[in-house]
Order: structure tokens, then sequence, then C-alpha cells
């Protein structure tokens, strides 16, 4: 009954999908430093003229396109709109792979003006199944070939990171590397639990450094002469969440995939584009951000962790110039990160941290479930009943989940266990 409520929900509401591509665009803001500055967490049912938003009617068409806006504007940069030429290839099927327990599938996805680059999917599906699978889908850090020791997997052509790799001095991928970096993806967990697993190369989309503008998708956008967006266009993060829509157009249009359960996730700097891909694309079920810390899941109003200044400092290129003028301003921020967990609302969305990852701010997170429930009561969902932060190893089971274990800033077993069981409740 929740998974058919959840569905008619996402039918009532799919043609506003594309509204941070139209009219949430549009709208220009004031300089930060003509922005109040705002001590406490913005109210995310209160318009940015003062207006109180009191009906989900009221929030769709007005709030929800605001916010998003907002964040355009100040933070992630306004990315192009969905491309009207999308196309792809299904260059290979292996019917036994995993020993025969799962189909693996290898993808190449075609979009945008000449220029842009394609962007490889591997998607893998269990054999043991009845109908389409829910599928977890996310970004990888150093490419799909690490994943697999699977020759048929092609070597990506993007620029690797060298410390991703033992011996690797040339930003360059090898052979040697095959299925090197596989414990983050334990695809036969994954299967035997009956989902399947989708992943891209985030680098293919927009290589993790600055300057990298020319190599992935942005040049294909940029004005003739252009080589860095401007302060209110896309950076990586959000061109990597764009890149994730583009995969979650492929998954929809593939027989063997359930469409009502695309569950978006990601670690760390692919968790922050996880979330942004999932509060602007409604087609995504749940959404799983695994420790991704300040400019994704943490509040940038906090003086534990990583802070505003130091992370534009550290990774300019993540997000837009714009943000970069709230280095010592956060208090002037019109929105914070639970404003981003409200454009998820209704749908499911599940942080999950380590005790020792304090740089991504594991309490500081659950403040801003707390600071989002409001929008998902207004949906007559579940948010946080409390402010009482959790115990370790207690899932906080709701639309609005919470779970933390012991360790540090990682993905292990215990991981996807909680992620599986969590989906498990909600999807299967």
């Amino acid at each position: 009954m929740l998974k058919l409520l959840k569905y008619c929900i996402l039918t009532l509401i799919i043609t506003f999908v594309s509204l941070h591509i139209t009219n949430a665009q549009q709208k220009s803001w004031p300089a930060v430093t003509e922005l109040p500055a705002l001590q406490q967490f913005p109210d995310p049912l209160e318009m940015f003229d003062g207006t109180p938003v009191n009906t989900i009617e009221q929030w769709r068409e007005e709030r929800r396109p605001e916010i998003i806006s907002l964040f355009e504007y100040y933070m992630y940069g306004q990315a192009p709109p969905s491309p009207e030429n999308f196309r792809y290839t299904v260059d290979n099927i292996d019917r036994e792979a995993l020993d025969g327990k799962a189909t693996r599938k290898l993808i190449t996805l075609r979009f945008g003006p000449d220029g842009t680059p394609p962007v490889s999917l591997l998607l893998i599906i269990p054999n043991n199944r009845e109908g389409p699978v829910p599928v977890f889908f996310g970004l990888n850090a150093a490419g799909n070939h690490s994943l697999m020791d699977d020759p048929a997997i092609p070597l990506t052509k993007a620029w690797i990171k060298n410390s991703y790799y033992e011996n690797t001095d040339d930003n360059q991928a090898h052979d040697k590397q095959r299925g090197t970096r596989s414990d983050n993806w334990p695809f036969e967990k994954i299967v035997n639990r009956g989902y399947g697993v989708a992943t891209m190369y985030a680098g293919e989309i927009s290589p993790d450094y600055d300057g990298g503008w020319m190599e992935g998708v942005h040049k294909g956008y940029f004005k003739k002469g252009q080589t860095h967006p401007e302060p209110d266009e896309w950076a990586v993060l959000a061109a990597w969440a764009w890149g994730l829509e583009r995969g979650v157009d492929y998954l929809v249009e593939d027989k063997e995939v359930d469409n009502s359960g695309i569950i978006v996730m990601g670690h760390s700097r692919r968790g922050k584009a996880a979330l942004l891909a999932g509060a602007l694309d409604e087609r995504i079920d749940i959404v799983i951000p695994h420790q991704a810390g300040t400019g994704g899941t943490a509040p940038s109003r906090s003086y534990i962790g990583e802070s505003v200044k130091a992370i534009n400092r550290n990774f300019p290129h993540w997000f837009n110039d714009n943000f970069k003028k709230f280095n010592n301003k956060v208090e002037r921020l019109p929105f914070d990160q639970h404003h981003l967990f409200s454009l998820v609302a209704p749908r499911n969305l599940l942080l999950t941290n380590a005790t020792e990852d304090i740089h991504a701010d594991p309490h500081g997170q659950f403040d801003m479930l707390v600071a989002a429930t409001p929008v998902y009561e207004l949906f007559g969902a579940e948010g946080i009943k409390t402010d009482i932060y959790p115990e370790v190893n207690t899932l906080v089971d709701s639309p609005l989940g919470y779970f933390v274990r012991p360790g540090n800033h990682s993905v292990i077993d215990k991981d996807w266990e909680i992620w599986l069981d969590y989906c498990d409740r909600y999807i299967q």
C-alpha cells in the first residue's frame, strides 16, 4: 500500500520534474552583501519574501522552484536543460556475469552539443528475479573498469586521480587497475538481495580537479571562447548531478529496471552529487548520501567539521563562484542544506555516517533532518520525531532516515547492509 501511495504521488507530480530547468532558473537574486544575516537555520516553509507556505500546492508551484533557483544561483550553479538529443547504445551484454548470478550490460550514453564526450554506464541485474528490479545507482571514483576484473569493460579515456591507484603517475586508466577498487561496490551481495546496481565514472562527466572544464560535459555548453563557468553557472557537483540525471534517462527506458525503485547513492563528494540529483529529479525514489559532509548533508552554519571557506579553498571547482562570496558570510546564505533535503519530500532520504568522521559533522547532519521535517509533515509523511541524536548502530527508520556506525570516512559492508535493509522496507 505504501509503495502504491508513493507511486500515485510520483505520478501526480511528474509534470513538475523539469521545473528546475525552466522558471526556477529565471529569477535574479540580491548581492551577498544585501542578504540578511540569519544565525539560525532558515525556515524552508517561508518564501524568500517572508510569505508562509501552508499548502502542498503552494510548495510545489512557488517555494520548491524558488529554493532550486536559490541553490543554483548562490551555490551549485545553473545546469543546462535536459538534452533533447539523449540517446544510448547497449554495447555488450553478459548473461553469465558473477558466476551466472547476474547479467552485466555496458551502455554508452550520448547527449548534448557536438563535442560533449559520451559517458559509459555499467549495469548489473540479478538473474534470479521475476520482472524488473530496483537498482542502486551512483558515481564511482576511479572508472568502471576498477570495479570488476572484466576485460570487456572499456578503460575510461577520462582523467583519473593518480592516488587512487598504486604505481600510476599519468592520470590514465590501465589494464592493471581492473577490479582493484571493488570493495566499495559489493556487486554479489547486492545481486543476492534482489537488487541491480548501476554506476558511471564521475570523471567522464567532469574531471575532479580545478581547471578541467574543457575535458568533460561543460565544454559542449560553453559559449564561443569560454573556458570557465560564469559565477552562477554549473560547477563540478552540479555537472555530476546532471550526469546522474542522464543515467536515470537510460534506467527508466531499460525494461529490466523497476522505474519505481531507482535508488541514487554516493559516498563523500559523490554523495553530495547524489543528494543534488535526488533533490532535482523526482524520478528518483530513494536518495542515500553517505558521509556527504559540507556542501552536501552537513549544515553550512556549523563550526564542526569542514567550513564553507575551507571547502571552497580546497575544492574551488565543486561549487560556483558565487558560493565563494559566503566564505566569511555563511550567515547570509538564504538557505541551509535542509532546504535541499526538503526538495526530496515526500520521497525517502537516508543519511549514513560514522562516529569518527567528525569532518563530515554527523551530528549536524541529523540537525538538518530535524529542520527538514516540517516539509515532510506538510505532505503527510513522517519526519524526525525527536532532536535527540540517535544511538550508534540504531537505524532511524522513516522517510527521513539516519544511521551512524563506529568507524571512519569509508564505505564498508555494514553500510551496504543498512542501505539494503532500509530499501527492503520501502521498495521490496
